[in-house]
């Protein structure tokens, strides 16, 4: 069997966000045991590679009439649905143990890393840690604009942030958008080996959808949502949101489109 070590030389040769390893012995009664890991360390959530291990799971490894497929992550048990559209497409919706929230910060105290001005942050809402294994900041800013002149300056980390995490993740959006129909733009910047921005991040958006719920920063009940992240990248990518029950503990799913684009084998 090919150790965490190993997993962790592999993902680093690929040089991906992510590589996902599927372990033996799965089944769609016990789930599918996988690890995620980026270049130089191993994580234990991550959307895009959730959606993505479902997808050649159901497709490669385990093919069959099956709607939903269970991976096991270090974060726990996580079901992936998949929702066949009028059109054609299909969205895979994961459901992750619920986001916990944190601490809340003033702008004051974010501000200078994102090399925006205090009054830059929408004061309606608060700057709030927000956690499905890996934190993450979200920071309301008033438009587009302000977004698009945000970027990670880390000279300007608050001391919130130097906690010995490995990843600095701070999550900047707005309700001003880029195509019509969608709900809300944003950024997500953090830092890892140099890396500073993602175009998309699942693990990001679950803990966003718990935070519109609790906030109403939609101004309705339930949270159904489409974010446009990855823009500023000339990336453009598209994640759905979905969040009902309890605010402070609700029921979460993100979702997204997956497309097999490569095979390949290690030999």
């Amino acid at each position: 069997m090919t150790t965490g070590e190993e997993m962790q030389k592999i993902a680093l040769e690929m040089n991906f966000s992510e590589t996902t390893f599927v372990m033996s012995g799965g089944s769609p009664e016990k789930g599918y045991d996988v690890r995620i890991f980026l270049p130089h360390t191993e994580t234990p959530f991550a959307g895009h590679p959730t959606l993505g291990s479902a997808f050649v799971i159901r497709k490669e490894i385990d093919p069959g009439p099956d709607e939903e497929v269970v991976l096991n992550l270090g974060i726990g048990k996580v079901p992936v649905r998949f929702e066949s559209r009028s059109e054609g497409t299909e969205i895979l919706w994961m459901s992750p143990p619920t986001p916990t929230f944190g601490a809340t910060h003033p702008a004051e105290s974010v501000a200078p890393m994102l090399g925006i001005p205090d009054e830059d942050i929408d004061d309606r809402f608060p700057v709030e840690e927000v956690s499905i294994g890996i934190p993450f900041v979200f920071v309301p800013v008033k438009n587009l604009d302000v977004l698009r002149n945000c970027s990670l300056d880390l000279r300007g980390r608050p001391d919130f942030m130097l906690d010995g995490r490995d990843l600095t993740c701070v999550f900047v959006f707005c309700p001003e958008v880029h195509e019509p129909g969608n709900h809300v733009a944003a950024r997500m910047f953090f830092e890892s080996n140099g890396v500073r921005e993602d175009p998309a991040t699942g693990s990001a958006n679950t803990c966003f959808a718990a935070y519109l719920l609790k906030h109403q920063y939609l101004g309705t009940g339930d949270v159904d949502a489409r974010v446009e992240q990855g823009y500023e990248m000339g990336r453009p990518s598209l994640l759905y949101l979905r969040a009902s029950g309890d605010p402070d503990a609700p029921e979460v799913s993100v979702g997204g489109r997956v497309i097999l684009v490569a095979r390949g084998e290690l030999v």
